[in-house]
């Protein structure tokens, strides 16, 4: 890392991660490309599909070293981290040789066509419908996904959508793999307050997925995105938790220069967000040392929650360090605009991928057992 993040790619440092994806978009492609050249990419995959074979630990180490190092965002992230882990459990034979090569060597770039605007946190709403092409067997795809990472750089997409007419819930759902250039698919950019617009909405009028192109059966969409969401929780977590230290070092070295560190409020809220981070890791370790395939732990219930709302906080303690400066904006001053940015975007952090409500709702049903009469009552 050290004597690669230099010269073209010395701007990347601790660039492009959540709420700055809109960061050099060429210039991370450019380094996927240089990381696959070294065959540091997809390090925990097998090897027999074009991974390393990693160990556990020797993951831990290279995810949390390469974000010390100030490794930028992975742009790959999505095809590695969770398609590419998806098709190797769940996937054919034919799917892992055409898809699986294009991840490693980050020539191919993924996203993820999970939420509606009436199927965020409750996924099984899901309204984007499916129906097969009887001559061709292929998939004919009608609706609209949102808050879609990255589409607007990607050149796949993988849909839940709903393949039985009449279908509710958690039922009738088929898993998709669709290439993004073709006719029926249009990408529309969504501009957030930050200014940045890394999220689109992705709309579909009547396009393709080829019948090879379905993971599991039709039927099975549900099982294939839960386990998706399982790797998900897996070892990308430590990456996002180093990303999550850098930020809390900017924090604190921002309290350093305008003497804010002097505050006993603030130095002891400084230590409660260390602590939370160190707890954060510590039950991502715990998480993987779970089952391999996918299958979601008790103990993974809780760290969407945790997360979202230590980061919130993290944002409200910048603005809190900055204190007066922090309603100015001027471009030239890169910490106070990264910190603004950090506190802009983790206020949506307790919304996107599942809000509290929902999620303490999922740790209630699934981790405690508890009927949702009771839950009412409580």
């Amino acid at each position: 890392m050290q004597a690669n993040l230099q010269g073209e790619f010395a701007p990347l440092r601790h660039r492009g991660g959540p709420g700055d994806e809109d960061a050099d978009p060429v210039g991370r492609k450019a380094w996927e490309r240089k990381l696959a050249s070294g065959g540091w990419t997809c390090v925990g995959w097998p090897q027999q599909y074009g991974g390393r074979g990693l160990s556990l630990a020797q993951q831990v180490i290279y995810h949390e070293e390469y974000a010390r190092a100030g490794g930028p965002g992975r742009m790959g992230h999505i095809g590695e981290g969770l398609i590419g882990p998806t098709l190797i459990a769940y996937g054919s034979e034919d799917q892992k040789q055409r898809f699986l090569p294009g991840i490693c060597n980050g020539s191919v770039l993924w996203c993820q066509g999970y939420s509606e605007p009436n199927a965020g946190s409750d996924l099984a709403n899901v309204q984007t419908r499916a129906v097969q092409d009887p001559e061709s067997g292929d998939w004919l795809v009608t609706g609209q996904k949102v808050w879609t990472s990255l589409a607007h750089d990607s050149q796949w997409i993988f849909v839940l959508a709903r393949c039985e007419p009449g279908s509710r819930g958690n039922r009738g759902l088929i898993f998709l793999l669709m290439p993004l250039a073709q006719a029926g698919v249009e990408i529309r950019p969504i501009r957030q307050l930050s200014g940045s617009a890394e999220f689109n909405e992705v709309f579909f009028d009547g396009a393709r997925a080829k019948a090879c192109d379905v993971v599991g059966a039709a039927g099975e969409g549900w099982k294939i995105a839960m386990a998706l969401l399982g790797f998900e929780r897996g070892l990308s977590t430590l990456g996002q938790q180093m990303h999550f230290l850098h930020e809390l070092d900017m924090v604190i070295a921002a309290a350093r220069a305008n003497g804010s560190l002097q505050q006993p409020l603030i130095r002891h809220r400084l230590a409660r967000a260390w602590v939370g981070l160190r707890s954060m890791r510590y039950n991502a370790l715990r998480m993987l040392s779970g089952s391999g395939d996918g299958q979601l732990g008790r103990e993974s219930l809780i760290y969407k929650y945790y997360w979202s709302n230590w980061h919130r906080a993290l944002g409200e303690l910048a603005m809190d360090v900055l204190g007066a400066d922090g309603n100015l904006v001027q471009a030239d001053d890169i910490r106070r605009s990264r910190l603004q940015g950090l506190f802009l975007f983790s206020r949506a952090d307790t919304i996107y991928a599942g809000t509290n409500e929902i999620q303490l709702n999922i740790i209630a049903e699934r981790g405690l057992g508890m009927p949702k009469e009771a839950r009412a009552q409580s």
